[in-house]
């Protein structure tokens, strides 16, 4: 796998475009800067020999060569080449114990992910929380923290979040760590791992730079909302079938929505970052008096927004430890009238909304994730029906996110696996020169 030096700056749907800016380079910041390795994250379903053994491998082991070459549709010397790799690469093992009995030769020893022996970092950087998130081989979730964002300086927030990373890195005696995948909202960076974080006060945050001479792992940075798209597509457990009437691509909508809202557009099996960035969608139009008025979605649709309706009628009280969106959640579920109107008008305004993106981009699959959607999960019937009064177009399913109240966890686990999925071989050659060169 190689470094892509000229990767696209990817914006998240929040932040307005605006020029890109001349950096200054790393090697003037850090005296380590030629060892340092930020990799452009891989949000894709990859097609390389090795990416597609190792992902049939991860899906369906213990599985045996022949099995592979079938579901991959490769020829069984190119199957035989790639597990060899990967066997020596270290991410596979065989297991003999599981041979079909009384066959001959190696192709009848099934082969599975060796994942005991690894895991990945994920950083989700949130508004207010991070969290931080170990992942073995799977994708799946094996230890989760969160910790307030870290806020004053710059300087020292970054060296805060390296820190707590790097303690947290040191409870895995048994587990080596091979990535480090950074999720977050701003304007992204992804080939040299900067970030602008307007509501942290972050300007050309050198988070990528900061994090891989503290770990000295490799360091992939992505837009929140990209990475929460990004795992649906490669953890979300349904299989990419591209279209074949036609030779179409197949398209996927990823509409976010909790403190902030964002959109990601998935084709034929890739996380679409245009290179001047994506739009965004926090100004959509949106109608509601009991959330404000204020007719945009994100300040109406918001955390911040509801909680803020909830004080102002009287739902929870003005301050004190009672003064929480949990709080309007829990009064809700217990009848409390104003409270599921207010939370019954932001399913509606939501789904106005996806109806809006769904009319105009048309996709072949609807995603909505977020705690707007999940946290709450008694107003998707209200979702659903307002998406279907204001969409023109045919009956369409909404779906809702895979991973439930864990998705920016997920967001952040894909991006610390994406380099792996695309290019296993590579990705483990990477990770063991970056882990010897920092020693």
């Amino acid at each position: 796998m190689t470094t892509a030096t000229a990767a696209p700056l990817v914006r998240t749907n929040r932040a307005p475009a605006r020029p890109q800016r001349v950096r200054s380079t790393p090697s003037t910041r850090y005296p380590q800067s030629r060892l340092l390795h930020i990799v452009a994250p891989s949000l894709k379903v990859a097609d390389a020999a090795s990416a597609s053994v190792f992902s049939a491998v991860r899906t369906r082991g213990p599985i045996a060569r022949d099995a592979i070459a079938q579901s991959t549709q490769l020829s069984i010397a190119t199957v035989n080449r790639q597990v060899t790799a990967l066997l020596e690469a270290g991410v596979l093992r065989e297991r003999a114990d599981l041979a079909v009995s009384g066959a001959i030769g190696r192709p009848r020893v099934p082969v599975e992910v060796n994942h005991e022996p690894f895991l990945t970092l994920g950083i989700h950087i949130g508004a207010r929380t991070t969290s931080i998130v170990a992942t073995d081989l799977f994708g799946r979730t094996l230890d989760v923290v969160e910790t307030p964002t870290p806020t004053g300086a710059q300087s020292a927030a970054l060296a805060t979040l390296a820190a707590s990373a790097r303690r947290y890195l040191s409870r895995w005696h048994r587990r080596r760590p091979l990535w480090v995948g950074v999720a977050a909202g701003g304007v992204v960076d992804s080939a040299t791992g900067y970030l602008d974080h307007p509501r942290l006060g972050w300007n050309d945050a050198p988070v990528g730079p900061v994090l891989a001479e503290a770990l000295g792992l490799p360091v992939s940075l992505a837009s929140h909302v990209d990475a929460m798209a990004g795992a649906e597509l490669l953890l979300g457990g349904r299989r990419h079938v591209p279209d074949a009437v036609g030779g179409q691509s197949r398209t996927s909508l990823y509409v976010y929505a909790r403190e902030t809202v964002g959109y990601a557009l998935s084709i034929d099996g890739r996380v679409h970052s245009p290179a001047s960035g994506p739009g965004t969608i926090a100004g959509l139009p949106a109608r509601s008096e009991l959330l404000g008025g204020a007719g945009q979605l994100e300040s109406t649709v918001s955390d911040e927004a509801v909680l803020t309706a909830a004080r102002k009628l009287r739902i929870v009280p003005a301050e004190g430890p009672a003064s929480t969106l949990s709080s309007v959640l829990r009064a809700a579920r217990q009848g409390h009238e104003k409270a599921g109107e207010l939370l019954a008008d932001r399913a509606r305004v939501l789904g106005e909304a996806v109806a809006l993106l769904r009319d105009m981009l048309n996709p072949d699959e609807l995603i909505v994730g977020g705690q707007a959607f999940t946290e709450y999960p008694e107003a998707m019937p209200q979702v659903e029906a307002a998406f279907a009064e204001r969409s023109v177009l045919g009956a369409r399913d909404i779906r809702v996110t895979a991973f439930g109240n864990r998705v920016q966890e997920a967001g952040a686990g894909i991006v610390s696996l994406g380099g792996l999925y695309a290019d296993p071989i590579g990705a483990m050659r990477r990770a063991q020169t970056r882990r010897a060169t920092a020693v």
